[in-house]
């Protein structure tokens, strides 16, 4: 099993900043991609930020410039640095990730899962 645990959201006000993340846990071979969600009340979940195993990094255009993903490969953790933070980012935040999961060590046998986090909210509102 490999499980995701988030941290790091709260209540700030506009304009603040909060800093989101999210560590990996369990049965790893290893991670490719990592990524941020996120879901509004009322909304369907979008894609915030995503940084592969290499550093390729892409970010929505309404966070762009904002936030800034990044990650600690030996700590199979990500991270979400949220600056000037608007009301309309009030959502609840998930963390997912590509992971190639150890089934078995004898022989080994891998495969590939994709897991998603509990979620931690992030409200901004004065």
């Amino acid at each position: 099993q490999v499980q995701l645990v988030e941290s790091g959201g709260g209540l700030v006000q506009p304009g603040g900043s909060l800093r989101l993340s999210c560590a990996a846990s369990g049965s790893i071979f290893s991670i490719n991609a990592m990524g941020w969600y996120r879901q509004a009340p009322g909304k369907q979940r979008e894609w915030v930020a995503s940084i592969t195993s290499g550093g390729r990094i892409n970010y929505a255009d309404s966070v762009k410039g904002r936030f800034s993903i990044s990650r600690d490969n030996d700590k199979n953790t990500v991270y979400l640095q949220m600056n000037s933070l608007k009301p309309e980012d009030t959502a609840v935040y998930y963390c997912n990730a590509d992971v190639i999961m150890v089934v078995s060590t004898a022989p080994e046998e891998t495969m590939y899962v994709e897991v998603w986090g509990q979620g931690t909210l992030v409200t901004v509102s004065s």
